[in-house]
Parts: C-alpha cells; structure tokens; sequence
C-alpha cells in the first residue's frame, strides 16, 4: 500500500494518526478513505481529512460550472460533469466534480472514490448508505448536508441508469 502524508497550510497544520498516509494530487481509493477513517479517533479529524480530500480533486473547468452539471437540492453550490465510456454494453462512468464549500468538495471525493471508474451496473449496486453508515458520515452531517449527498448521489445513479446499467 502507498501510504500518504497530509499537509495543510499553516496554522492548521494536521498532525493526526493519518498524517503519514496521504500523497498530495493522487485520488484517494475507497479503501484508502476507509482505512484513514479508521486511524483517525475523533470527527474533528476526520473533518478536516474529508476537507483536505476535497482539496485534492482534480479541477473542474470554469466552462463546466454551468446549470446542465449543477446537482439541485444541495445547500451549497454543487456540479458534477459525467462522463460515460463508448462500451455500449456496460459503460464506465467517469466524472469530475466542484462545490464553493470545502467540505461539500471532501464529500464529493469520496463519491469519486466510491463511483467514478466504475462499470454503470456495478455503480448502481453499490450501497451508498452502507458505505456512509461506515464512515459515520450521516452522524455527523447537517441535515442540508445528508440531503445535498443524496441529491449528488442521485444524480449519478440516475446517469448510470439512463446509460442502461
């Protein structure tokens, strides 16, 4: 395994248990999200590691925050640009994804983890509560912030679902 180490700028510099396992500009795995969620003991970390995920996502094009990829019924300001592989099959979706809100953008790296690089019938198996239920996240979100994941949630699986998975 690739360990990582975390850097935020100063004067919140992170010295938690997952310091050591974080490389900046590399995607987080799900597997990865969870083992770092496992090390860290209190949700004070562990917001600030789904906040420091989100400040590695890959950028999104200014010409992308447009209203086609916007996700309603998020409180904050929410857009994810699906991209769908030519398999006619079982396309791959793929996807990048932006929010004006730190956090909202942490959250947003975890469903990249989660759903992007996947087959359309394997992104609409999965479990998404499963998964937040194991991480703590809907412990631990505002109610505008649980709806806004299910919202962005919904939309991917309703794009896996149009593309015939």
């Amino acid at each position: 395994m690739v360990r990582r180490s975390l850097s935020l700028p100063p004067p919140a510099v992170y010295t938690g248990p997952a310091q050591r396992i974080w490389r900046r500009n590399v995607a987080a795995t799900l597997d990865e999200i969870r083992e770092n969620f496992s090390l860290l003991d209190d949700w004070e970390d562990r917001y600030r590691y789904v906040i420091e995920l989100g400040k590695e996502l890959e950028p999104l094009a200014e010409g992308d925050h447009s209203e086609d990829n916007k996700v309603r019924g998020c409180v904050s300001q929410v857009w994810l640009k699906p991209h769908l592989s030519a398999d006619k099959v079982d396309p791959v979706l793929t996807f990048v994804g932006d929010s004006d809100a730190l956090i909202v953008r942490g959250l947003i790296a975890i469903l990249h983890a989660t759903y992007s690089g996947k087959p359309v019938s394997e992104v609409l198996s999965i479990d998404p509560e499963a998964i937040f239920n194991e991480l703590n996240l809907r412990e631990h979100l505002t109610p505008q912030r649980s709806n806004g994941l299910r919202s962005m949630v919904e939309r991917l699986r309703k794009i896996a679902q149009d593309a015939g998975g």
